[in-house]
């Protein structure tokens, strides 16, 4: 088992491909949310979102932001990128767009997420690297995250380190 990791992602749109790279066993990630306790999360607001990711942070060396066509802009994948840095994790995001959903489907390219933050008045996607899997094919992009997704992490690590 490697490093422990946060993983950020649009559950919505990307649980379904993000609980196919969470289950790969590479790396020890985040506890699952059932839908009913997020939902019981939400209801208590904001305060209470933030607890509970700070809570999943806790303990974790990195944050691997899973990045899907509508990843990018979304109020809590922005706070979960700036606080895992704020707190001195390394952050890196992984394309899954390519995946196939629950219903087989692949969905579009979506922007980075890092080109919404800047650090030391540069753009922090010049910092943080976005890993785009280089296959179209779903078995093929799922086959290179998992062999990738340790050296990804271990690489977000040491830049972190650098700054």
């Amino acid at each position: 088992m490697g490093r422990k990791v946060f993983f950020s992602f649009h559950y919505n749109e990307d649980n379904w491909r993000a609980a196919q790279v969470r289950n790969m066993g590479v790396v020890e990630g985040n506890t699952p949310i059932r839908d009913n306790n997020w939902e019981e999360v939400k209801r208590k607001g904001d305060s209470e979102i933030k607890k509970w990711i700070d809570n999943q942070l806790h303990g974790s060396s990195c944050t691997v932001v899973l990045v899907g066509e509508k990843t990018a802009g979304r109020k809590w994948i922005k706070y979960e990128i700036q606080r895992s840095w704020e707190l001195g994790k390394g952050v890196v995001g992984i394309r899954i767009h390519n995946l196939k959903n629950k219903d087989g489907e692949q969905s579009p390219l979506g922007r980075n997420p890092f080109d919404d933050f800047t650090f030391n008045e540069e753009p922090f996607s010049k910092v943080v690297k976005l890993y785009n899997p280089p296959y179209k094919v779903s078995t093929n992009i799922y086959n290179n995250i998992k062999e990738n997704i340790e050296e990804l992490v271990e690489q977000a690590i040491k830049t972190r380190k650098r700054y």
